[in-house]
């Protein structure tokens, strides 16, 4: 159990440095807040709430999981490299899709609460 705990530590310290030393992270997070109050606001369904949850779920995933690559990257070689730079590139293109398809998820779920 000890073990099991330890790595959800771990992990809070991961979002934890990725919130602070990453500006992209804080305006993905920055967006989910207002998602979610206005949220609140409208009183979404509960399906709404699941594909908007999910939709914000994707995005900070992948720009966690973008920090990291870039991170890596940047100790495994610490000049310019156009491969390094190539590997950058795709990872923040992957956080692109995501905030893309919250994006078109958003206006799907919320266009509907719209009044008429």
């Amino acid at each position: 159990m000890k073990k099991f705990i330890e790595s959800f530590v771990f992990a809070a310290k991961g979002i934890r440095l990725a919130v602070s030393g990453q500006r992209h992270m804080k305006f993905h997070l920055g967006s989910a807040f207002l998602v979610l109050a206005i949220g609140a606001w409208v009183d979404l369904a509960a399906t709404d709430w699941a594909l908007v949850l999910l939709a914000i779920g994707m995005v900070i995933s992948a720009e966690l999981l973008n920090s990291a690559v870039e991170g890596l990257v940047d100790l495994v070689e610490p000049q310019f490299h156009p491969a390094a730079g190539k590997v950058k590139d795709i990872a923040a293109g992957g956080v692109l899709v995501a905030a893309v398809c919250a994006l078109a998820i958003g206006i799907i779920v919320f266009i509907k609460y719209l009044p008429s």
